[in-house]
This record gives C-alpha cells, structure tokens and sequence, in this order.
C-alpha cells in the first residue's frame, strides 16, 4: 500500500483558529493528492520487484492449499474441523482404494479425486499434502511427497522407525520444506492454558507428572459398529496391530516435551496382556495393549505415562509441584477444565489436594460439529504449519519436535523386546506458546 505524503512537515502547522482561507486551500491541496496517487500507474514499483515476486508471491497468499492422501476413518475428522481454517484450502483427495475416495469426495463435495499418488504430486497448485494414511505407509508417503517439493502433515505416528524417520527430517530440512506430525493438541486451549499456568509458576517448582491414557477393554467394545461419518469402518485390525501406545501416547508426550523441555531417558515396559482379541479377522502382530514409562526431562522433571486398552477409561493428568498439584481430567478435549490443587496442614495432618479452584483458559474452545469420543480440532496442526509458511516462520510442531516425540514413542513401544533403558539423542528448540495464550 502506498502511504499519502503531505505536502508540508508536520513543525509548521499552525494551531486551531488559524485562517480559514489557508485552512481551504490546505484540503483542497491534500484532495488533490489523493486523487494523484489513485490515479497513478504503479507499475514501476512492480517492475523492480518482479524478481522478488516470483519467489515468494505462493507464500504471500493467505492460504494454501492442501491435498489428503488417505481417506480412511480418521479424515472425516479433519474435514470437520477444516472449514474453522480459512487459510487451508482442500483442493483435492486420493487414497489407494480409488471407490473409498470417491465416497469420501461425494460426501464432503470435494471436486477433485486424484487416481494415483503420482497425480497428486504433479498438481503445482498443492502447498501441503496431508497423510492419513496407514500409519505402515506414512514413511513411504511423506518421503515421496517431500521429495515432490511438497510440505507434509502428518497422521501419527512420526515412522514406525527412528531411521526412517531421522532421513524424512533430512530430506525436509534439506528442501527447506516444513514437517510436522500428529496430534496437534498441545495447540488446545487446554494445554495451553496449563502451559500458561506453569510459565506462571502457580504450584511452584514440578516435580513429578502421572499422565494416563487408559481407553478401557476396547476388544469388548462393539467396534465393528464403529463409522466414521462418510461410512468408513473403523481399522480395528491396524488399531490392534499398531498397537495403543503409538496411536495415543502421543498426546501426552507432545505436552510434556513442550513444558519441560527435551527428554533425556525412557525407562518403559510393554506387555500384550490380550493376546487373543477375538476379532474376525486374525491378528498379524500382538503389539503391546499396555505400557507404562517414566521419563526423565533435562529440565529434572519426571513424568509417568501410561497407556493401555485394558484398564478403565482415564485420560486424566496431574502435575504435582511443591505448592500444589496441576490437572485436567481428559486431554481429548480442547475446552476441558484446569484445575489447581492445594493442601492444607492441621496440626500433625496434612491434607493433600483438598481445596480445589480452577484455573480459567486463556481462551473458550470452540464447538466442534460431531459426536465421538473426543472433541478436538484435527485441522489446528495443519492450520499453525500454513501460518508458519505464510508467516516465513518456525512451525511450533516442527520437524526436529516431531523427531523427539517420535523417539519417545517409539522407546516406550519397543521396550517390549529391549526391556532396557532408553537414552534419548534427539532434541529440539523450544516451542512457542500460541499467542492468544502469552
């Protein structure tokens, strides 16, 4: 925008009450102006930027567009949430069973069925490819789309192995591409109204963290009646074989690397305590149903996770300081309460955690338009990477967070068969709040 220069400085205006007639003569001047410089061809100015235009104008949109690949249960999340988002644009699906994505673009209007992921890939207007795929194919996937010059969201986990996932931070970083991976609610208005409280020191100096992610005995559960709104089934035989604690550790390692900082060991254990899920379909792999993990933050932070099918639903999480103890009852939420614990000491009895008072959000969550489980905003991690893209900045889940989080992960889970402690080599910079939540 071109700014509007007076044509006098500003040392000698004179005070109010002086001559009307120049006053008249002074708007008519500053009129004559504004017309001037709308009427003006600024085509020079365009001239000798043009250079400069070609290389960034994509990134000065105010949004980008986005392509799915995988269009199984977990996508009819991201598409309603997606419209809350208006600097992604969805310009397009694919997904190997080629009737699957049909089905999934009729439902959600989506004009554009991508036959193979090849087309995808050669369609210059896509910015960020989403993979929802099987979380066997993720690897695959990212690194074909990386190496296409795309940025890439991705479902968890990260790789199902360090190695893979290290060369997709490589080749990302290499290309000066962005890459992220779910979940994303450490964008939450709850988590971020417990980092908040912590930056705060509102219960002093943490100590210790109990972080759960029991989803009860999901075997008994009527799964097999399980849809997702477009009529995907939902995947119990990749659920089951991948196993819970890549599928939902996650959501509470993201948090707890984000407010303590990098971990420096994993001491876990991990059990298949179900082998036989009586499922129609046999089971390949009997992947642990249950862990547990203390980890140790650089910070001297120490956290116990865990995870399981089996045991009675609690996605609760207490942070236990010396002044009192920090909590929610359930992560999958982004409007649930904080809450802050205090105790009080009588005599000889300390009564712990007695007096309770919440802590308000930085923010309201919004209301999200389906039913479930969980109510959470799948799109919000793809949204922070677009901004940080427009905003030719650091994506807060970057790609070397990601990494740590996946190394995290990935010990927890293959504690199974080394049953030994982990030290953690990856790292990352520390992340940012969100703005609405400073």
């Amino acid at each position: 925008m071109v700014g509007l220069f007076l044509p006098f400085r500003t040392s000698t205006l004179r005070p109010i009450g002086y001559n009307l007639r120049e006053k008249s003569m002074l708007l008519k001047n500053v009129f004559k102006i504004s017309n001037l410089v709308r009427k003006t061809n600024f085509t020079f100015l365009e001239d000798s930027t043009s250079s400069i235009n070609l290389n960034v104008d994509k990134n000065n949109l105010s949004y980008k567009s986005i392509a799915i690949v995988g269009c199984g249960f977990v996508a009819d999340y991201y598409l309603k949430t997606l419209p809350m988002h208006p600097q992604l644009k969805l310009v397009g699906v694919m997904d190997k069973i080629s009737a699957r994505a049909t089905k999934f673009a009729e439902h959600h209007n989506i004009s554009r069925v991508y036959d193979t992921l090849d087309d995808l890939l050669e369609d210059n207007t896509v910015d960020i490819v989403l993979n929802l795929t099987n979380p066997r194919s993720h690897y695959e996937i990212s690194k074909a789309c990386l190496e296409a010059g795309k940025h890439v969201y991705s479902e968890k986990p990260f790789a199902m192995e360090m190695v893979q996932a290290k060369e997709l931070v490589e080749i990302a970083e290499a290309r000066s591409l962005y890459l992220s991976s779910a979940p994303c609610s450490l964008l939450s208005e709850t988590a971020q109204t417990l980092w908040k409280a912590l930056r705060e020191n509102k219960i002093g100096k943490v100590r210790l963290v109990y972080a759960e992610m029991d989803d009860g005995l999901v075997h008994q559960m009527p799964y097999d009646k399980w849809l997702s709104e477009s009529g995907i089934p939902w995947p119990y035989k990749d659920e089951f074989e991948v196993g819970c604690t890549l599928e939902h550790a996650g959501y509470y390692v993201n948090w707890l690397t984000a407010f303590f900082g990098p971990a420096e060991t994993v001491s876990a254990f991990s059990s298949c305590v179900i082998p036989d899920k009586n499922t129609d379909e046999p089971l390949d792999v009997n992947s642990p149903d249950f862990s547990v993990a203390c980890i140790k933050f650089a910070s001297g932070v120490v956290a116990r996770l865990t995870c399981s099918i089996v045991a009675p639903h609690d996605h609760s999480l207490k942070i236990i300081g010396d002044d009192g103890i920090l909590g929610i009852d359930d992560c999958w939420y982004y409007g649930t309460p904080v809450y802050i614990r205090r105790s009080i000491t009588i005599g000889r009895k300390r009564l712990e955690g007695i007096w309770k008072q919440n802590y308000p959000l930085a923010k309201k969550a919004p209301k999200f338009a389906y039913r479930g489980a969980q109510q959470m905003d799948f799109s919000r991690g793809v949204a922070e990477m677009a901004d940080a893209i427009i905003e030719n900045r650091c994506c807060r889940l970057s790609s070397q967070f990601s990494l740590h989080n996946n190394e995290i992960v990935l010990a927890i889970q293959n504690s199974l068969e080394t049953g030994s402690p982990h030290k953690i080599i990856t790292s990352f910079e520390p992340v940012e709040p969100m703005d609405w939540a400073k």
